[in-house]
Order: C-alpha cells, then structure tokens, then sequence
C-alpha cells in the first residue's frame, strides 16, 4: 500500500499545531502516523528495563525518574502521533522539557553524596518547566517549545562534555556514542522537515517498506531515543 497523501482515519481531523512529513493514515486507519508512532518504542521498552535494574541495583531515585521520564515522553508521542490531537502533543510536549530538566540536575548532581538534595537547583527546575509550561499553553508558538526544549539539551551537551573531558575522561567513548547518535536523529529531523515535498514525492515511487525508510521523523525517534538513553548510562 504506497502512501502518496493524507487520508481520512479514526481519529478524525487534526487538531495539532504541528504535523509531519509522513502521510496520514496511508499504513492503518487506526493510526494517523504510523511509522512515526511505533518508532516510539525505543522510547519506551529500553528506559522501562532501565528503571527495573536502576531499582533492582539501589541507585537513586533520581536515575530512577530518568528513565521513567524518557518512557514518559515515548508514551506521549505515541499518543500524538497516533491522533494527531493538540492534548495529545502537549502530552508529548511538556515531558520533553520535565525530562531534559531532571537529566540537568542528574548531571549537576553527579558528584554529590549521596542521599541528598539540591533544593536550589531542583527549584529553579521546577520553576522553569512551570513558567516555560504556562507560556506554552497560551502561546500555543511550537518554536517557542523548540527554543526551550534547545536551551535545555544544549546544557546537557555542555555539562556533560565537561565531564567527560576533565572529570571522567574514560567515559568519552560512551559520551561521544551518546550525543553523535543525537545529533544524527537532529539532522534527520531536519531533513525531514525542510525536503518533505521531495520525500513524499520519492516514497510514491517506491515500494511500502523501502519507503518507510525515508521516514525520517521516525529515525529521529530512534536515533534521540537511544541517545537518551546511553546518556543515562553516562
């Protein structure tokens, strides 16, 4: 079944401020995006046995909340991509910025004792996703997410360089792996966006599988997804 346009499906109009290069509803009539929706189970079932050894090893609870964080976010792009419903991108929205926010202080927190707690930081977290959340909510501006969401990684991508060049220089390897697999997904994500008519227009011609190759929103999925995960391990 080549997908060569937007169909009509379950889950009715869209609603969302954003849509993406896939076509609508061209794999199943349940599924508005399909390829975009299940390549959030790399969000999903990788950070889930994460959380399950993180809690069988002791560790705290804050690498705990990572990977249920990183979960958080593929369940609610699932959900987003599968209706293409405003609610639906918020829930899958706003947990990208809760989440980069507890991998931020996971990262400024890396070198304290244990069992205790920057309250300072943790509030001025709490005080961005707050302030960034009601912003959003009434703007309803997606580069304004994208800004916020940007400022959060490029922290990570600072502190965590830092680290692994003059505090632990031999997790470079797993630091490296960690963000060029990012970045990959990120250039993809672009590609995706800025040649979209020429992707369709090329997935036309081809066979369904071969096509879902070009599908580039959801290797961005998978690429991001493993990269936030080998990040937690860092």
């Amino acid at each position: 079944m080549a997908p060569a346009a937007d169909r009509e499906g379950y889950w009715g109009t869209p609603t969302s401020t954003l849509e993406w290069c896939e076509e609508n509803y061209a794999v199943s009539y349940y599924i508005a995006e399909f390829w975009n929706t299940v390549s959030n189970l790399i969000f999903i079932l990788p950070p889930i046995y994460g959380a399950i050894q993180t809690y069988k090893d002791g560790l705290e609870k804050r690498y705990l909340a990572a990977y249920l964080c990183l979960t958080a976010v593929g369940l609610g792009s699932w959900c987003f991509h599968m209706t293409l419903k405003y609610e639906m991108q918020l829930l899958d929205e706003l947990p990208m910025i809760y989440s980069c926010c507890v991998f931020v202080y996971c990262l400024y927190e890396c070198f304290k004792y244990k069992n205790t707690v920057n309250y300072p930081l943790l509030f001025l977290l709490i005080t961005y996703s707050v302030v960034v959340s009601i912003v959003y909510l009434n703007l309803k501006e997606p580069v304004f997410h994208q800004v916020m969401y940007g400022t959060l990684v490029s922290i990570i991508v600072l502190r965590s360089v830092y680290i692994v060049l003059w505090v632990y220089p031999w997790l470079r390897g797993l630091g490296y792996t960690s963000l060029t697999v990012f970045l990959m997904g990120f250039f993809l994500w672009n590609v995706d966006n800025i040649f979209c008519d020429k992707l369709r227009a090329l997935r036309e011609k081809m066979p369904p599988v071969v096509g879902a190759v070009t599908q580039f929103h959801a290797w961005w999925h998978i690429l991001t997804g493993l990269g936030s995960y080998l990040h937690i391990l860092l």
